[in-house]
């Protein structure tokens, strides 16, 4: 199968309804694999390969309600991207889930990116699907359902 090209629209399925995730990693497969999974989990899901994609979805109207983020891509890697991200009032609130198989520990990754969570490559798909369903759950969107979820911050 071919990986999907990261989508280049903003607008995504019925407001309110469903949360919508800013999948941004380098990794086509990993794009492919994670949206066709968090899409059968109930989330709507915008792609983007590096950080300047990223924020070019974001700066165009995208509203997310998390983004998923890789550390190490071309052009503009996950650090940039965070800096240029809490830099912007507009978009500094965006929960932000870090993924990564860089060998940095989960707590020098978790501060350094102000990050909700920081979460391994492979992933555990059950573990992440579980983080993404709190920090849409927590208050700090407004499109998710409010559903009372038990998994805490800072938990893989």
């Amino acid at each position: 199968m071919e990986p999907r090209a990261p989508q280049a629209t903003d607008e995504l399925s019925s407001p309110g309804a469903v949360a919508k995730v800013l999948l941004v990693d380098d990794d086509f497969g990993v794009l492919d694999g994670v949206s066709e999974f968090l899409e059968a989990e109930g989330f709507a899901v915008v792609s983007a390969s590096n950080g300047i994609d990223a924020l070019n979805h974001l700066r165009s109207g995208l509203r997310a309600d998390v983004i998923v983020l890789d550390v190490m891509m071309p052009m503009m890697d996950g650090w940039d991207f965070r800096a240029e991200q809490l830099g912007d009032p507009s978009l500094r609130d965006i929960p932000v889930v870090v993924i990564s198989a860089c060998g940095f520990t989960r707590d020098t990754l978790q501060h350094q990116f102000k990050a909700y969570d920081v979460l391994a490559k492979p992933l555990d798909l059950e573990g992440f699907s579980r983080v993404l369903k709190t920090v849409c759950s927590d208050g700090n969107t407004g499109s998710a359902s409010s559903s009372a979820l038990t998994y805490g911050k800072a938990q893989a």
